[in-house]
């Protein structure tokens, strides 16, 4: 038991590093861009440079966030979420656009309600304040 014990413990120190390190990455990821895209720079390099260094650093973040327990939950859940999301039966375009339609006209319907009423009760309430004469 106690080496489990060791063995997650070490497991713990090194994910808090690995997040640390992802961290410190994606703060280096935004100082960078921005130190790098200043207007007047001599040294600014060009920009397609700098999208492709914000890529390959964004990927080793993402890889080293992965390697951690809660990354390694994220990546199954991931796999679940795709396979459930394959079993979703979409609607035809066909009734998408009979759905969008419906709601359209039942929203400009209740729209046209409220406002009716809103113009009674305003009407009533000048009529009994005397405010519109």
């Amino acid at each position: 038991m106690l080496v489990s014990n060791e063995s997650q413990d070490t497991n713990t120190i090194l994910d808090k590093f690995k997040w640390g390190l992802v961290l410190v990455l994606i703060a280096f990821i935004v100082w960078g861009n921005f130190y790098f895209a200043g207007p007047n720079d001599i040294y600014q390099p060009n920009t397609i440079v700098r999208i492709i260094a914000v890529v390959i650093v964004s990927l080793l973040t993402i890889l080293i966030a992965f390697t951690t327990k809660k990354g390694k939950t994220f990546y199954v859940f991931l796999q679940e979420s795709r396979k459930e999301l394959r079993k979703v039966v979409w609607p035809s375009r066909k009734e998408t656009v009979q759905t969008t339609l419906l709601v359209a006209a039942i929203t400009i319907i209740v729209g046209l309600a409220l406002w009716g009423m809103d113009s009674v009760f305003r009407s009533i309430v000048f009529y009994l304040t005397s405010i519109g004469r």
